[in-house]
Formats: C-alpha cells, sequence, structure tokens
C-alpha cells in the first residue's frame, strides 16, 4: 500500500502540471474567444456592486440598473475614445516640433557623457545608430498598435458577453446554493467557498477599477495645472498602468517625466514638479490607500508579477498583460479558499502574517451564546 501511495503522489503533481500546459495551449490557441469572455467576467465583477447599490438604496429593478450602467460606461468611453483620438491626432501634427525639442535635449546629453553626434542625421538616426535598438522599437510598437486595435474589435463581443453575464449574476448565488448547499458533508461547505471567492473575486476588482479611476482624474488635474501638452494621454496611461502593481506605476512615471523633460528643458521646476507628482500620486495610491481598502492579504510576489505579465502577455498580448494580475490575485483568492491549496496561495503572496477568518453568523452566535 506504501509503494502505490508513493507512485500516486508524483503522479497526481504530473497530472496537475499537463493539465496547466493543455490549458495554457487551449487559452492561446481559442484567444479570440476566451479572451473577450474573460474580460467580460472581469467587468461584471466590476460593475455587479454597483447594480446592487442602486438595488438597495434607490430600489431600481436589477435589468434598468444594468441598462442605465451600459449607458454610462457607453458614454464615457465614447468620449474617451474621441479625446484620445483628438489628443493623438494633435501628437502626430506636433511631431516636428518635439523632435526639435528632443534634438536639443540629446545634444546636451551627448556633450555631457561624449557621446558621438552626427548633426547630418536626424536625432532618431543618431538614437538608433548610437543604441542600435531600431529594430527593437518598430517591432515594440507595431505589437502594440496590432494588440491596441485587436482590443478595440473585440470591445463589442466583451460588451454583449458582459450584458449576459451581468444578467446572470441575479442568480447566481442562489444557482450556487442550489447545486452545492446541500451536498452532505460540511453543511453547504462548497456553497460558502464558492460564495466566499465571488465576493472576494468582486471586492477586489471594483476597488482596483475605482482606485485606477482616482489615479487618472489626480494625475489628469495636476498634469493639467503645471501645463503638459496631452493631460489625457498620460492620465489614461496612468489609469491602464496601475493595474500592474508597482511596475505598472514605474512605467507610467518615467513615460510622462521623459515627455515633461522634453517638453520644458532646460527648464527645472516643471521637470521636477512632474516626476514628484508622478511619484507622490502613484506611491500614495498604490502603497498607502489601495493596501488600506482592500488589506495587505491581496499583495501578490513581486516575482509572480514578472512571471504574470510575461506569460499573459505571450498568451493574450497587450490586453493579457493588464489583465494578467488581477487573474493571478483572482488565483490566489481560489487557492486560500481551497484548504489544500492554501500554501499555493500563500506562496503567490507578497505579505507573510496572521490569516484573518471571517466568522458566519452561526459562530459568532454560537460564541455570544458561550460567553
Amino acid at each position: 500500500m506504501k509503494k502505490r501511495t508513493n507512485f500516486a503522489k508524483p503522479m497526481f503533481v504530473m497530472m496537475i502540471i499537463l493539465t496547466i500546459f493543455a490549458l495554457a495551449a487551449i487559452c492561446k490557441v481559442t484567444s479570440e474567444v476566451l479572451m473577450p469572455v474573460t474580460m467580460a467576467v472581469l467587468f461584471s465583477c466590476v460593475f455587479e456592486p454597483i447594480i446592487i447599490l442602486l438595488k438597495k438604496k434607490f430600489h431600481v429593478p436589477w435589468g434598468i440598473g444594468i441598462f442605465t450602467i451600459f449607458v454610462i460606461v457607453i458614454v464615457i468611453v465614447t468620449a474617451l475614445i474621441m479625446l484620445l483620438s483628438t489628443s493623438i491626432q494633435a501628437i502626430a501634427e506636433a511631431i516636428p516640433k518635439y523632435t526639435q525639442r528632443l534634438n536639443v535635449v540629446y545634444k546636451t546629453i551627448a556633450s555631457l557623457f561624449k557621446l558621438d553626434y552626427n548633426p547630418d542625421l536626424s536625432i532618431f538616426s543618431n538614437l538608433w545608430q548610437q543604441m542600435e535598438v531600431r529594430q527593437q522599437i518598430q517591432n515594440f510598437v507595431l505589437t502594440l498598435s496590432n494588440s491596441v486595435i485587436s482590443f478595440f474589435k473585440v470591445l463589442g463581443l466583451i460588451v454583449l458577453f458582459s450584458l449576459f453575464f451581468l444578467v446572470e449574476m441575479r442568480y447566481l448565488r442562489e444557482k450556487i446554493e442550489y447545486a452545492f448547499g446541500h451536498t452532505g458533508s460540511g453543511e453547504g461547505r462548497v456553497s460558502k467557498m464558492i460564495t466566499a471567492i465571488i465576493e472576494q473575486t468582486t471586492r477586489y476588482l471594483s476597488v482596483k477599477f475605482t482606485v485606477s479611476v482616482v489615479t487618472g482624474i489626480l494625475v489628469f488635474i495636476c498634469l493639467t495645472i503645471i501645463g503638459i501638452d496631452f493631460p489625457i494621454i498620460w492620465a489614461f496611461l496612468a489609469f491602464v498602468l496601475n493595474f500592474i502593481p508597482t511596475f505598472g506605476s514605474i512605467i507610467s512615471v518615467l513615460l510622462t517625466s521623459m515627455f515633461g523633460v522634453i517638453q520644458f528643458f532646460p527648464q527645472p521646476g516643471p521637470m521636477i514638479a512632474i516626476f514628484i507628482i508622478m511619484v507622490c500620486t502613484n506611491f500614495a495610491i498604490g502603497n498607502i490607500v489601495e493596501p488600506k481598502i482592500m488589506g495587505r492579504n491581496l499583495g501578490l510576489s513581486p516575482f509572480v508579477i514578472i512571471v504574470a505579465l510575461t506569460f499573459w502577455g505571450w498568451l493574450w498580448g497587450f490586453a493579457g498583460m493588464i489583465i494578467g494580475v488581477p487573474m493571478m490575485v483572482i488565483l490566489k483568492i481560489v487557492c486560500e479558499n481551497v484548504d489544500f491549496l492554501e500554501p499555493v496561495g500563500i506562496l503567490l503572496g507578497s505579505y507573510i502574517g496572521p490569516k484573518t477568518e471571517t466568522k458566519t453568523e452561526s459562530e459568532t452566535k454560537t460564541e455570544t451564546k458561550l460567553t
């Protein structure tokens, strides 16, 4: 019997590994279908608390609540797309101006660090000649643009899937209770576990979305006051990259600060102000406000974040990089609510501390009676 047990454990681990590889291959092949479905589920988890709030506070029926949310979202997204397209068009028209500004910055840096500079070539030719990254830049821009275009192509599918999933979420908890509430052992333990996973996931996504929106609004207001060009672009960038913990904020700060240097060089005041504002905003939101609202237990290890960005980026492109970290947080929540997967949840996290257990109403009543 011991030999069989010793043989069964490696086989079980091997089956799990093979299953993971098989699921990854399926996700890669069926990305055109699974990616919109996944994003629709995530968006539905963001909007469900708002619909519940409308129903409880203002007695708005579920269907009308969904319709109201979708109308508001469509109006906001349409306005945002129009603003972004106008800003991108303005950037394209202002390229000669920023090329001259970048030329001035590069001449100063070249003279400071004694780099070769050919005045007969353009600034981009000099940079590519020095750094030899022309092909890499072209490939990155092409990949990014293709990912953005493909995302907007599937936007209609995402909206459609979100609509039907939100309708389904009205009865989802009742279905889970009916399906798993009387499974014999544990008095509906499976039902409670699945409900806890859904509630924690919904809370995480809704808070993360709200915090990202607040970050974008603060960045927009501060950069508008300073007078940087195209503040809506940098605010939108801060909103999107806020879904990538730590590394997203660093990228947002660097890109915005670099543009500030190009626009305001050699004036030190605006350049320093932009850098300080971006750092303080991202630090305050990401390290103080967000952990206080969500709790530190939902944090991920930096190594896990890098792996998630690499894996999901390979799997679904730029959209995969955005949803990769939320997907890993959801995986961590699932692992923490399943007993035999709890060690995996601990390894995925960034915080080691006492586990906070939520007590059910029956347990609380029992303790009250005993005391």
